[in-house]
């Protein structure tokens, strides 16, 4: 069989994989898209960002319903049809991994369906249904993203002890949930199974959770958590799980104290490793680090020059629009553009209740760093419009430069904090001063509103709240 010719081949349908194969090919590039499982999308919308946020609105609505009661407005309690809540969501999945698929076809990005293997710098083997297919190439884009840790101690081959992907499903609503893990996605998903009503208990090994975020800034999502899971537990150590009949007995270490437990399910969410295995990576030059993760440049490059690895397999932050933004950066090179990936800021957003957002420089990597900043913080309980809300537990926090006011850093907590920090990240992209924020004319009474209220607060004359001092 003749090989196929491309110019492009790209491995790996996610969002970094299916952004590098749409801008390439607007650009005049043949290009062949690699994709192993059936539907287009990758992790984030098959089993990652798309789902959970789908489970994540129907805990909103639940808890939405609990909470009208204190403005008058009382609604039976809410009956969960887990079927049709399945259908749903996989509904979404559906349409949206239908719709990649279109915009490839009127693209005319070539997609292969199967497992990419290198057969050297220059040809990938691609294992399809109909058999193999031979991809003669000029540039390789690696996109193959990353799976859920499950470390061997937990690895009983027992459905009962899940990863993200299976938590996903939902198969059914566990009476005790144990999660193993209080980054984004234990947190996120603990938020989903407690509103739909298991007791969660969550175990997080280092001293807090959300280790990432400023503690002010996690402390309502804490707070919230506290009040809505049966227990959290940091400091706390998994030592051992096995199957017990229909139960799994996990045995940890709370605050030196060996605890002997019963759960009907458990959910490792304790981190994610590259998707690197069966790539044939090993008959090109590119280099791993030790976790596995491919080495790259500033411009996505590995250390073979036809092969470039963009997304979660080039470590880092592993977030879906980091990998969409590399995919422009690895395609402008190999075109011959001057783009980098060191040029540009990476927000994050956890989806719990309320949502938690930053981007730029957190004041915990300020004190760690020894950068002088000057702190500003807008209280939502301030806020009109938090307020109609009934949510009036959210901040909103600017890290500032002292000498120059620059706008080094956002963070928000609070009721949609996810939709508001693209104007932080667009503040410390564009170099704008918390004059130019305070200055801006926000609409009123809106969230967006406490941004430029926060800017008046380092200024001293913020119009809905007293600030400690005045600057000249």
């Amino acid at each position: 069989m003749d090989p196929i010719n491309t110019q492009i081949v790209v491995i790996g349908a996610g969002p970094g994989g299916y952004a590098a194969a749409f801008y390439a090919a607007d650009h005049g590039k043949k290009v062949v898209l690699v994709e192993r499982d059936a539907r287009l999308g990758g992790v984030c919308l098959n089993r990652g960002c798309i789902p959970s946020k789908a489970l994540l609105n129907v805990a909103h609505s639940i808890n939405l319903s609990k909470e009208a009661a204190h403005w008058g407005l009382t609604f039976a309690r809410p009956e969960i049809d887990l079927a049709r809540l399945r259908a749903w969501k996989e509904g979404i999945l559906q349409k949206l991994s239908t719709g990649v698929q279109q915009l490839a076809r009127r693209r005319n990005v070539e997609v292969l369906h199967g497992r990419g293997y290198f057969e050297d710098s220059s040809t990938l083997r691609v294992e399809t249904e109909e058999g193999q297919k031979f991809v003669k190439f000029e540039q390789a884009i690696v996109a193959t993203g990353s799976l859920p840790a499950l470390p061997r101690a937990f690895d009983l081959g027992n459905p009962r002890i899940m990863t993200s992907t299976g938590a996903l499903e939902v198969e059914d609503i566990p009476k005790r949930l144990l999660i193993i893990g209080g980054g984004y996605i234990g947190m996120e998903l603990g938020t989903v199974y407690a509103t739909l009503g298991s007791e969660v208990v969550l175990a997080e090994a280092a001293p807090a959770i959300l280790g990432g975020s400023d503690p002010d800034l996690a402390r309502p999502v804490v707070n919230y958590a506290k009040k809505n899971f049966k227990e959290m537990r940091v400091g706390t150590k998994v030592q051992d799980m096995a199957t017990k009949g229909s139960q799994i007995q996990v045995v940890m270490e709370v605050n030196g104290e060996r605890l002997t437990e019963l759960y009907d399910r458990v959910l490792v969410s304790v981190g994610r490793v590259p998707n690197c295995r069966d790539l044939g990576l090993e008959n090109t030059r590119v280099a791993m680090d030790e976790k596995g993760f491919i080495e790259v440049d500033e411009y996505q490059r590995t250390a073979d020059p036809q092969v470039y690895a963009i997304g979660d397999i080039a470590g880092g932050v592993l977030l879906a629009h980091k990998a969409t933004r590399e995919a422009r950066v690895a395609v402008e090179h190999i075109m011959g553009e001057a783009s980098s990936a060191d040029d540009f800021i990476i927000p994050a957003v956890v989806f719990t209740d309320p949502e938690l957002a930053w981007c730029g420089l957190t004041e915990a990597e300020a004190r760690e760093q020894g950068i002088k900043v000057e702190v500003a913080k807008f209280p939502w309980s301030a806020s009109g419009r938090a307020l109609t809300f009934d949510r009036p537990d959210g901040m909103t926090k600017l890290i500032i430069d002292p000498e120059s006011e620059r706008i080094l850093g956002v963070g928000i907590v609070g009721h949609g904090a996810g939709e508001l920090i693209s104007e932080g990240v667009l503040a410390v992209e564009m170099g704008a001063t918390a004059m130019d924020l305070a200055l801006s004319v926000h609409p009123h009474p809106t969230l967006s509103e406490t941004i430029m209220e926060c800017a008046e607060m380092f200024y001293g004359y913020a119009t809905h709240a007293l600030a400690r001092k005045r600057r000249e």
